[in-house]
């Protein structure tokens, strides 16, 4: 009788995938960009941050806007990085629940700078749209981690 390791590794190698399982194909797992716009003060300055495959990339002389602007901005910038890096099947993954619901269609703009700033969102994706645009917290969005630890090294 083999011992408990012995046993445990003759079930699990039984326990492995056939590449039939998956068409002969390794799984791809789909891609996610991060983004986060902020601006300093508010109105002010904006900033954007957006986190595709690991790589961060930094975007500023935006000019001047609100935070929402910010946020929209840093959206547009992550649909074009997503877009520039040709991966048909990708997710965009903000902190602004506000600006997420716009532009996932789960609510309506509430002023004329956010109905415009959708306009341009919706124009830029018939390019190549997301497979969905998603809510974060803060302390788990990649590109606001960078962010902010660019501004706390400034």
């Amino acid at each position: 009788m083999p011992s408990g390791w012995a046993r445990w590794n003759e079930c699990s190698a039984n326990l492995q995938p056939a590449d039939s399982d998956f068409g002969g194909m390794a799984r791809r797992q789909r891609l996610k960009v991060y983004f986060d716009g902020g601006c300093r003060p508010n109105p002010g300055r904006i900033e954007v941050a957006v986190v595709a495959r690991g790589v961060t990339r930094f975007f500023d002389d935006l000019g001047c806007g609100t935070s929402s602007d910010a946020e929209w901005l840093a959206l547009r910038l992550a649909l074009e990085v997503a877009q520039s890096l040709d991966e048909p099947d990708f997710d965009l993954i903000g902190d602004s629940l506000e600006v997420i619901r716009q532009a996932s269609g789960a609510s309506r703009p509430g002023s004329d700078a956010a109905t415009g700033h959708l306009a341009r969102y919706e124009e830029c994706a018939a390019n190549g749209r997301p497979r969905r645009v998603k809510w974060t917290a803060r302390g788990q969005n990649l590109a606001g981690i960078a962010l902010a630890r660019r501004n706390a090294s400034h």
